[in-house]
């Protein structure tokens, strides 16, 4: 850092085509992006955790009589995010849920 202090007090007082300018700005550039990297690290740990959590909320659908995967994560999307919601919820809502068929909604109305 003290030598391109030198050089660029060299080409002002000599008057030189030296120019240091361009790895100076290099070295901020390199700075401003060292600080969005630490900023994209943090909202993909936030979208990690969203998604480890969706996940394990899906598998606990599972556990219900009738309910695999698929259907789970169709129950999943379509906003029954636990197994209380998924029993405590109506017939028609659901059998609105893509994947969801009136056995699965029987052996879940036995639960109740």
């Amino acid at each position: 850092m003290i030598s391109k202090f030198l050089s660029k007090l060299k080409s002002v007082l000599f008057k030189s085509s030296v120019s240091v300018d361009a790895p100076l700005k290099k070295e901020k550039k390199a700075t401003k992006s060292a600080k969005t990297s630490k900023t994209k690290t943090k909202t993909k740990t936030k979208t990690k955790t969203k998604s480890v959590n969706s996940k394990k909320n899906i598998e606990t659908l599972t556990t219900l009589p009738g309910v695999g995967a698929k259907s789970a994560k169709a129950l999943y999307e379509a906003g029954f995010k636990t197994t209380k919601a998924v029993i405590a919820a109506d017939e028609k809502d659901l059998l609105a849920v893509s994947g969801v068929g009136i056995n699965l909604v029987k052996k879940l109305k036995k639960l109740k």
